[in-house]
């Protein structure tokens, strides 16, 4: 089912809004050779450290792209979230324009408690991020939107590289 903003969309956005929502899974080959990578996320995250952060980061994007033979993208660690009407940025995409790679920033800590993000929400933001460059480089949609399809890749990918989260005791 389509967000509340779907019916002022043109026909022409429509359609790309659609192709998006119909994609709910971005497979990865050989996906169980990165979870090594994404533990050195964790480990590097859980240091505090936004250097070491960022590498291990952009080597699982590296990775990744490789993997789904699309073309790179450049990470950027900082360390508060900025504040943003309504809320925090969590993560931002900025697809290349001047022939430069296209640029992911991430945030590792809240803005308001200024508290290092848990592990699974900054891959989550990572991996969301990286769906915006999917969506233009693999599957060669004109625009990227927040469809269910959307959310279903975000999750499929950590899901993949991260298992499931883990359940609470009752």
């Amino acid at each position: 089912m389509p967000f509340a903003f779907y019916d002022r969309l043109s026909p022409r956005r429509k359609r790309i809004y659609d192709a998006s929502d119909r994609i709910e899974a971005v497979p990865v080959p050989g996906v169980e050779d990165l979870r090594p990578l994404v533990e050195l996320i964790a480990q590097a995250l859980a240091a505090e450290h936004p250097g070491a952060t960022e590498i291990a980061c952009q080597r699982l994007l590296d990775e990744l792209v490789r993997r789904l033979g699309v073309p790179p993208v450049r990470i950027k660690v900082y360390k508060t979230r900025p504040q943003v009407a309504g809320g925090e940025l969590h993560g931002l995409y900025e697809p290349s324009g001047d022939g430069a790679l296209p640029k992911i920033s991430v945030w590792m800590r809240t803005a308001q408690r200024r508290q290092v993000v848990k592990f699974r929400t900054f891959l989550r933001t990572v991996l969301h991020e990286l769906c915006h460059h999917l969506d233009y480089e693999l599957y060669r949609l004109p625009e990227t939107f927040h469809t269910e399809g959307f959310y279903k890749r975000e999750s499929h990918l950590l899901r993949q590289l991260a298992g499931e989260p883990p359940t609470k005791a009752v």
